[in-house]
């Protein structure tokens, strides 16, 4: 499920990468330790960023709408 964060702290390559710095959602401000997967598609650009604890969220930007986020999935046991 998509969420929008709060705020998103990013900047964009000159070739067009998008580089996610830090992101706030409920609240909570997240760091982002390192930036793996990106890809484009007609819904915008996404990203895939890695937070100290070892969480992964996919960021991602549509124009028009703004930004997007997916938290982690719950494992459950």
């Amino acid at each position: 499920m998509e969420h929008i964060p709060d705020e998103v702290i990013a900047r964009w390559t000159s070739d067009g990468k998008m580089l996610p710095q830090r992101f706030t959602w409920q609240g909570q401000t997240y760091s982002v330790e390192s930036v793996g997967r990106a890809w484009q598609d007609e819904n915008g650009a996404h990203t895939l960023v890695m937070v100290p604890g070892g969480q992964v969220f996919r960021l991602s930007f549509h124009p028009g709408r703004g930004w997007r986020l997916r938290p982690p999935r719950r494992v459950s046991a």
